[in-house]
């Protein structure tokens, strides 16, 4: 052979080993399967990573991913909560370490194509099944995202609903609220789901006996099993009769349960929750239709339903007096209130929700006032309102961060530290922010209070 078409042998070959070398996107990074991996940097933007989790049957196959936002920034406490729903559904969870409450919507789009782009540029991930879930400010980054991206299918949204302004429509996803029974969000929440019925939308609402938080797993379990009925349901994957029949049985259990403890209202938000799973996927629907129908025709829980509109009136009335109050330097007022509201909250009568969400509701405004007057550096009114707002909500890391900030101000460094771990001991992991504070600008000890946030 000569040597020229020797040269042109190898050149061919050497063009054909390239174009058919498989691409570097879909060949997975060797992550470890089964583990919380709290930091991915992602490569073509260093100051953002996420959190991430692959279930334990690894990614040699592509899988569906949820994509998790929680309001302060912290990616990994979604994944520890749900990692073993994801080894149950074989979801790739992926929680951002950037999106957090204050930042702006192109902010979030920013955020949005790094995570998403490094995501799939490293892992297997079936285009057709990509979630969104958030929890509060996370739940309305959730559904901004899947109202700007069609990509998105599903939508969890946790304890808030979609962007402000954002009208009931036929949206291109399915969404799913959850709320605590006491999230001062509740009745918004369930105000536009209902508002969502009359659309061509695949919605679903799920409430929890518990507070404005991210939802226990044994909630989150239903809406992961829902998002794998809505790909039944639009043939995104094959019908599985076996987890159809399993959802069914179990939604039948909890059916049982409320109706066997009287608890009508509870009965009908299952039956309501199942036909909007099973609506237009089996027609063993019918069964909860027709429950639901002899459920409402209750005398009991006609009398349950009005009494918990009373209570919604009642509620509102309060908010009102309260804000009344906010105005006057009534501190012994404060707390008694609040003493009340504790007390009455943890009961088991059938008001203690409202009495959760009341006090939700206070925390709210106490934040809300803090933060005004720390900014307009009005300090004694910012520590009036402060310590309203941590007797009202002591787990919050918001309040004693605040109240850090003021006893610095006061030149408390002693406090000003023992406010710092409380913040830490109740979640508080934005060490950017902290670094940034100019209060704390002359605190020696404030690397080891960083040092706890892992």
């Amino acid at each position: 052979m000569k040597i020229n078409q020797l040269i042109r042998l190898i050149l061919v070959l050497s063009i054909s080993a390239c174009v058919n070398r498989p691409s570097t996107a879909n060949i997975p990074a060797s992550f470890e399967t089964g583990k919380v991996i709290d930091t991915v940097i992602c490569k073509n933007d260093t100051t953002q990573s996420y959190a991430l989790y692959i279930p334990a049957k690894g990614n040699k196959e592509a899988l569906p991913v949820i994509y998790l936002f929680d309001p302060h920034a912290d990616g990994r406490l979604p994944l520890n909560k749900y990692k073993v729903l994801a080894d149950t559904y074989g979801y790739i969870l992926v929680g951002s370490n950037n999106s957090k409450n204050g930042n702006d919507w192109s902010a979030t789009e920013n955020i949005w194509n790094n995570l998403s782009a490094d995501v799939q540029s490293r892992l297997k991930i079936d285009s057709n099944r990509i979630y969104t879930g958030g929890f509060s400010g996370g739940a309305k980054v959730a559904g901004y995202i899947a109202l700007k991206y069609p990509v998105i299918k599903g939508v969890i949204a946790n304890g808030a609903g979609l962007p402000d302004g954002t009208s009931p429509a036929n949206f291109n996803f399915s969404y799913t609220a959850i709320a605590g029974e006491g999230d001062l969000n509740l009745t918004d929440i369930v105000a536009f789901s209902k508002a969502l019925v009359s659309t061509q939308t695949r919605q679903h609402l799920i409430l929890f006996d518990g507070k404005h938080e991210w939802a226990p797993d044994s909630t989150m379990n239903i809406a992961f099993a829902g998002l794998q009925l809505d790909a039944m349901q639009k043939k995104i994957i094959p019908e599985n009769d076996k987890f159809i029949n399993d959802y069914i049985e179990n939604s039948k259990e909890r059916l049982d349960t409320f109706y066997n403890a009287k608890k009508l209202i509870k009965a009908v938000e299952e039956c309501t929750l199942s036909i909007s799973f099973l609506d237009g996927l089996t027609d063993k629907a019918t069964w909860f239709h027709e429950n639901m129908t002899s459920l409402t025709n209750d005398p009991l829980y006609k009398t349950q339903d009005r009494i918990q509109e009373q209570l919604l009136s009642i509620e509102q009335n309060t908010k009102n007096d309260y804000a009344r109050h906010f105005e006057q330097a009534d501190m012994p007022y404060w707390v008694k209130t609040i003493g009340y509201l504790k007390t009455r909250a943890t009961t088991q009568a059938t008001e203690s929700p409202m009495y959760q969400r009341l006090l939700a509701y206070l925390s709210l405004a106490f934040y809300s006032y803090s933060n005004h007057f720390i900014t307009a550096n009005a300090n004694p009114e910012a520590r009036y309102f402060v310590e309203l707002y941590k007797l009202a909500d002591a787990t919050n890391s918001e309040a004693w961060y605040f109240s850090a900030i003021l006893d610095a101000r006061e030149g408390k460094i002693d406090s000003t530290e023992k406010d710092l771990l409380k913040a830490v001991e109740n979640g508080f992991r934005d060490k950017t922010r902290m670094k940034l504070q100019s209060e704390f600008q002359g605190i020696q000890d404030l690397t080891s209070i960083e040092n706890k946030m892992n």
